[in-house]
């Protein structure tokens, strides 16, 4: 094959995709990791995962409603004043 032909197939230069796909594969790897994912037991890991992710998207639900509910309590009477007044004129 020619210079010209695997330039081609690799999508560019061969030493430059090889460095392109060093960088890329340490980004990801550094991205994997911090979220938990480990290469010897990706199975495991992605569960954990999907787990961890569960939990926090509950708390979080959790957090929000009481910050609603927190909100609520001076917003509707306000509301509610607000429109007897309006009412009123």
């Amino acid at each position: 094959m020619s210079d010209n032909q695997i330039s081609r197939l690799m999508g560019g230069s061969p030493l430059w995709v090889l460095v392109r796909l060093v960088i890329l594969s340490v980004v990801i790897g550094v991205i994997m990791s911090a979220l938990g994912l480990d290469p010897l037991n990706i199975l495991d890991s992605l569960e954990r995962l999907v787990r961890g992710l569960f939990s926090f998207g509950f708390e979080a639900f959790g957090k929000l409603w009481r910050y609603f509910l927190l909100g609520a309590v001076v917003v509707v009477p306000l509301w509610l004043i607000m429109r007897v007044a309006q009412r009123g004129r």
